[in-house]
């Protein structure tokens, strides 16, 4: 199996002042400069600052076709939660990489030849 990290980001798209208090009350826990990459996904966000949401979701495949279905199923699952929390949102893209195919680092490369 490959280790997916898709990366979902879209736009809040005119929240009510209800939903942006809300949001900006609950911002400490959905840091922007925080990257982590979990199954059920991640939300970062900086709405005093910007209306942009990012997820962040671990994914598995086992081939190249299963790496942009992870990344289907990483961006439904954005869309679902920010639909269940009543946020209204646009220009969902999402980006999947791949991280058998990311170059080990000096550091990577040495934690590598010593499990070897």
């Amino acid at each position: 199996m490959r280790t997916v990290r898709v990366t979902v980001r879209g736009a809040f798209d005119g929240l009510s002042a209800e939903q942006t208090a809300r949001l900006t009350n609950e911002q400490a826990d959905h840091d922007f400069l925080r990257t982590e990459y979990t199954p059920e996904g991640y939300l970062a966000y900086d709405v005093p600052a910007r209306p942009f949401f990012t997820f962040r979701f671990a994914e598995q495949a086992e081939d190249e076709a299963g790496v942009a279905a992870a990344a289907a199923r990483a961006e439904a699952k954005a869309v679902a939660w920010m639909a269940g929390q009543g946020y209204p949102i646009k220009n969902v893209t999402s980006q999947a990489v791949d991280m058998s195919e990311v170059p080990l680092g000096r550091r990577g490369k040495r934690e590598a030849a010593r499990r070897d």
